[in-house]
């Protein structure tokens, strides 16, 4: 965790112009005396807190350096958060979206601090016991099953992505992801690559309202702040610049893959939260998320599918944090281990594909 003193500044935060810009959008606010601090466990887009003293305000922009086209969408976090506010499903409340880069080097967005933890590793769960940590993944997982619930046009967000053909320009997009921020030859990524393309369901050419939901996109259990011995401890959803429409299985796989990085070399550098004692296994996860949202997940085909892009989607993203971390690039601590998980998580893709071969 890296604090600023009063005046002074932290990576990718000028104190002096974001005060500047943010006084004219929400006057103030805040005082221009302000520190901030990085907020630790970031490997992507950079949070901050900043207050005067008396306000606690919360600012979220892209990392610094390399940056892909297609990530790192502060508007598209704003937009999701902003129509999901007045829904049974937790967010921030939203303050503010920059669209000028010149005013910190690229957009940024302010919201609410919310009170909570982004629980992450199994040693952080310890403390609940089995218990309390069966129930704070049961929590997550009905609140997955809630944001699915939600209608996209209800809440303005009708528009917000094109559910026919969402799979296949999932497969797409993240090819052109990996071919953006590769550093060495990756052969697992090319057989698991053609694989999906060959093999994306029929059903996702048809794809519309009625089989579609709002996709998170990278749903897992420190991407909540939850208060865990609360009745609701879910008290906020964070990290969507990955949402959409489109299929919510993808949501269901992600979250399954990410409960694995415990057991794959180099994962639990990124989270181990499943190893802890009490947390439920994968077919308790999938058995509450249909129970909870009244889905029929089918176990064979499509899901090995979608474990498939969900090994591939968090390799490519993990490669691309290993790019800026050769690069010099991040900002914080713990991303020299990182790379080491990438090849690994192409090995489970193309396990969990194996069928589709």
């Amino acid at each position: 965790m890296t604090r600023s003193e009063p005046g002074s500044e932290l990576p990718g935060l000028d104190l002096a112009a974001f005060h500047r810009w943010y006084d004219t959008v929400r006057p103030g606010d805040l005082g221009a005396d302000l520190r901030a601090r990085l907020i630790a466990g970031g490997k992507s887009n950079l949070t901050y807190e900043v207050t005067d003293g008396h306000v606690e305000r919360i600012l979220r922009r892209p990392p610094l350096g390399h940056v892909q086209a297609t990530a790192h969408d502060m508007t598209r976090e704003f937009t999701a958060m902003s129509a999901l506010g007045g829904t049974a499903v937790p967010v921030p409340s939203m303050f503010a979206l920059c669209s000028d880069d010149e005013v910190l080097g690229a957009q940024f967005y302010v919201m609410s601090r919310v009170e909570g933890r982004p629980y992450r590793t199994a040693a952080e769960l310890a403390d609940l016991g089995a218990a309390g940590t069966d129930r704070l993944a049961a929590a997550m997982v009905e609140t997955l099953a809630t944001l699915h619930a939600v209608a996209p046009d209800e809440v303005g967000l009708g528009e917000f992505g094109r559910p026919a053909g969402f799979l296949g320009r999932q497969v797409k997009r993240w090819g052109r992801q990996l071919e953006g921020s590769r550093t060495r030859p990756l052969p697992d990524a090319d057989t698991l690559l053609a694989r999906l393309a060959a093999h994306v369901p029929e059903a996702d050419a048809t794809r519309d309202a009625t089989t579609s939901a709002i996709v998170h996109g990278d749903y897992r259990l420190d991407n909540l702040l939850s208060v865990a011995d609360d009745e609701r401890p879910v008290k906020a959803v964070v990290d969507w610049e990955m949402a959409t429409i489109g299929d919510p299985l993808t949501d269901v796989a992600l979250l399954m893959v990410y409960d694995n990085l415990g057991r794959i070399p180099g994962g639990a550098a990124i989270a181990d939260a499943s190893a802890a004692e009490g947390y439920p296994d994968a077919d308790t996860q999938l058995e509450r998320y249909a129970v909870a949202s009244g889905r029929d997940i089918d176990g064979s085909t499509a899901l090995g599918f979608h474990l498939g892009l969900a090994y591939l989607k968090i390799a490519v993203i993990l490669e691309g944090i290993h790019y800026r971390f050769s690069a010099g690039q991040t900002v914080g601590d713990g991303f020299d281990l990182i790379g080491d998980a990438v090849e690994p998580l192409l090995a489970n893709g193309l396990a969990a594909t194996s069928s589709l071969a």
